[in-house]
């Protein structure tokens, strides 16, 4: 017995777009093209979104950013407000950039973004480092002196799992961190509020750029490592009763695998936008204490070369060719810029200590 599809789907109420529906395998073939072109669109419009998702924030000016800011709460823009406000700036921006914060997305086209999360946690790293020099040294008159209580909320809750989906989702916990930061900057504007403070002083600056050091000098090393390298091993130099817990060979080829190289140059490139930010603030709150150690200029040159690692990047990949190769080696490229910087800083922190 022969049934027509088509003719009992019309009988039961069923329609497809005014057209006859007599014709079962017809009726077939039009649902599947239309569910086919449907999945075509849906495609289409993820790899947009994506590729929307995927552009990096620009640069902004710290010093206007943190007068509007003043001006917008009827604040003060006191010593240390520039680097507090920016600190809140690069965390809002973090959160609410396109496509918000993608690290903890499940769903696509997020999923499918590796670039923009390796990019996030280079710049969670610099937000942490730079909450956690605010509690523990910058806001603190000495060793001994009670912490902030906003700063003693904002540090942890930045160190919170970046790659929570939910109970608690990352986001959460960072806002909360930065309405932290917030109280913390209304009290520092605040003239009756002398129990926040913001300490511009050599030594305070002195212990984050060495945070900052360290930082650059994985970053370097991990991306110069794109292309393979034999290297000394060095662990124990300059010491000559220096001992370690296991013995290493006296040199090793250190190679980044290959999946991971965009990873790492992209996480550089983060880490490098925050910093930029971050270091412009400093020169403004701690202009006093870097003209008196005659150190303005290299904290300068310092942004400068961390500016150039922001350069638009014009290949659709990130290339690995050899070191003098036919092909360009994006991390090589990005380890130079990040290399000057780093012995920039270390320039910086002898000044700093210096009587």
């Amino acid at each position: 017995m022969r049934i027509d599809l088509g003719m009992w789907l019309e009988r039961a109420g069923f329609k497809t777009l005014g057209m006859p529906m007599r014709d079962g395998k017809g009726l077939i073939k039009t649902v599947a093209g239309s569910l086919g072109g449907i999945v075509v669109i849906a495609v289409i419009l993820l790899l947009l979104l994506g590729w929307w998702w995927s552009f990096k924030p620009a640069l902004f000016d710290v010093r206007e950013m943190a007068r509007a800011r003043a001006e917008e709460s009827g604040q003060r823009v006191v010593v240390g407000y520039v680097t507090s406000a920016t600190l809140i700036e690069v965390a809002e921006t973090l959160l609410d950039k396109n496509g918000g914060y993608l690290t903890n997305d499940v769903l696509p086209p997020s999923v499918f973004l590796d670039d923009m999360p390796n990019w996030e946690f280079g710049v969670l790293v610099q937000i942490r480092d730079l909450a956690r020099a605010l509690r523990n040294d910058i806001s603190r008159s000495q060793s001994q002196s009670v912490e902030d209580p906003d700063l003693a909320i904002a540090e942890p809750q930045f160190n919170f799992d970046s790659n929570s989906w939910l109970f608690p989702a990352t986001e959460t916990e960072y806002r909360t961190a930065t309405d932290a930061l917030y109280g913390y900057l209304g009290r520092l504007a605040d003239p009756q509020q002398q129990d926040a403070q913001f300490f511009a002083r050599a030594d305070n600056l002195r212990e984050w750029v060495a945070l900052i050091e360290k930082r650059l000098g994985g970053y370097s090393q991990q991306l110069s490592a794109s292309v393979g390298q034999m290297r000394i091993n060095t662990d124990l130099a300059g010491d000559a009763d220096a001992e370690q817990s296991t013995a290493t060979p006296s040199q090793r080829e250190v190679r980044t695998p290959w999946l991971e190289i965009d990873d790492r140059f992209h996480e550089a490139r983060g880490a490098s936008w925050a910093l930029v930010h971050f270091l412009r603030a400093a020169e403004v709150d701690f202009r006093g204490v870097l003209e008196k150690k005659n150190a303005l200029v290299s904290l300068r040159q310092i942004i400068r070369e961390l500016e150039a690692t922001q350069d638009t990047v014009w290949s659709p990949m990130i290339l690995n060719g050899s070191g003098f190769g036919f092909v360009a080696n994006h991390s090589l490229v990005m380890a130079s810029y990040i290399s000057r910087a780093n012995a920039a800083l270390i320039d910086l922190r002898n000044l700093l200590e210096q009587g």
